[in-house]
């Protein structure tokens, strides 16, 4: 089998590769960091194949489905991705619209594209990393929660569709709460609770993966939080929200 993974220079894509890696699955890793990518391959004991691309260009994820359409992909991993913490009115609208080229329009091409592909030969599996805030609306990180909201029910949409159509290609979304990666320190912010270990979630997303799983909830206590939404009013779930996605000064 082979995976090809966005955004494999650090966090949960680099835990994915590693993981995948112990199941003799050969890699296609993209990212922008190419020291970072060539490290990791250095690491990995599998066929790896490392691609410097930055997907906040949109002609940069057409040249990347067509450098990977005939490698005879597996299983696509839509990882790349990031947020920005502040008040709406005075975060960078440029960081806020390359945000949602990386975390919508990326992931929606490269699904479109390869699931027409896995469509052809009836197989293979296309994991989406979303995020908790997929369930709900996020003060202070409000166009990060968007974009993950977008990523989630259009993998939802996707997985429905398929199973009315019995077909054998599988598509999830990975929601996990708050994870020890770099996304704080991209962010400019802080989150007020613990984070999971990467290697955790990832390990736990690919099982799921395998599974079948559509929505894919690695601990038990963003199982429960996300469980409990429902029966909260909206204005209680965004000062909630607020609280958690507070932001907090750096130096």
């Amino acid at each position: 089998m082979k995976a090809l993974i966005t955004g494999a220079s650090s966090g949960i894509g680099k835990d994915m590769a590693k993981y995948l890696a112990t199941l003799n699955i050969d890699l296609i890793l993209v990212a922008r960091r190419k020291n970072l990518l060539t490290s990791l391959a250095q690491e990995l004991n599998v066929k790896t194949k490392i691609i410097e691309l930055d997907l906040g260009v949109q002609k940069n994820v057409y040249k990347l489905y067509e450098m990977c359409k005939n490698d005879n992909i597996d299983i696509l991993i839509n990882n790349a991705g990031f947020g920005l913490f502040g008040n709406f009115s005075e975060t960078n609208l440029d960081t806020e619209l390359n945000m949602i080229d990386v975390n919508v329009k990326a992931p929606h091409i490269l699904t479109k594209l390869f699931l027409q592909d896995f469509l052809k030969k009836d197989q293979g599996y296309i994991l989406n990393v979303a995020s908790s805030a997929g369930f709900m609306a996020g003060p202070y990180l409000n166009t990060y929660y968007a974009t993950k909201n977008y990523l989630l029910k259009l993998t939802m949409a996707i997985n429905e569709e398929l199973k009315q159509s019995h077909s054998n290609v599988k598509i999830c979304a990975l929601c996990p709460g708050p994870v020890n990666t770099e996304f704080n320190k991209v962010a400019h912010g802080t989150f007020l609770v613990k984070g999971a270990k990467s290697s955790y979630v990832a390990k736990y997303a690919i099982n799921k993966m395998f599974k079948g799983k559509m929505i894919i909830i690695p601990t038990i206590k963003m199982k429960l939080a996300i469980f409990g939404i429902r029966f909260i009013p909206y204005r209680l779930q965004l000062y909630i929200a607020s609280l958690i996605q507070r932001r907090k000064t750096q130096s």
